[in-house]
C-alpha cells in the first residue's frame, strides 16, 4: 500500500480488542499519517476520551466487558466538548445488513466489516472526516 498522507496529523482513537487486529488497523492509519491511539476495552477508551478530543473513533462492536453499541450509545450522551459528536466507525465482523442498522441506530457513523482493505480503511476514514461539519 502506498500512503497517500490523507490522514495526516488525524487524531484516531482505536478500540479493538484482538491483538493482530487492533496491530492492522494502528499500522495502516499511522502510514498514513494519522496519529493512533490503541486501546482493547469500552472503558480504556473512555479515559482517552475524556483527557483527548479524537477527530475519529474506530471501534470493534465485540469488545469484552461492554459492546460497542453500548459504549457508542454513552458516547452520544456527552456534550460536543466532551468528545458528544466524535465521528465514529463501527468495525466487525457481523456484516448483515441488521448488524448495520443497528451500528447506525447506536450511533455509529459508519459500519465497516472486517477484513478490511488497508486502502478502504483509509478511504472510509478520509471521507468520514471531509463529511463533518467542523
Amino acid at each position: 500500500m502506498q500512503p497517500s498522507g490523507t490522514l495526516a496529523d488525524l487524531d484516531i482513537l482505536v478500540v479493538e480488542d484482538d491483538d493482530d487486529t487492533r496491530f492492522f488497523i494502528t499500522t495502516v492509519l499511522e502510514m498514513d499519517g494519522a496519529k493512533v491511539i490503541a486501546v482493547t476495552s469500552a472503558a480504556a477508551a473512555r479515559k482517552v476520551l475524556s483527557e483527548l478530543q479524537p477527530d475519529v473513533l474506530v471501534c470493534d462492536i465485540g469488545l469484552p466487558g461492554e459492546d460497542g453499541y453500548s459504549f457508542i450509545s454513552k458516547i452520544r450522551a456527552l456534550k460536543p466538548k466532551n468528545s458528544g459528536r466524535v465521528p465514529a466507525i463501527a468495525l466487525t465482523a457481523y456484516a448483515d445488513s441488521e448488524a448495520r442498522i443497528r451500528a447506525l441506530e447506536a450511533g455509529f457513523d459508519t459500519h465497516v466489516s472486517k477484513p478490511i482493505a488497508p486502502e478502504e480503511l483509509v478511504e472510509i476514514v478520509a471521507s468520514l472526516v471531509a463529511s463533518c461539519n467542523w
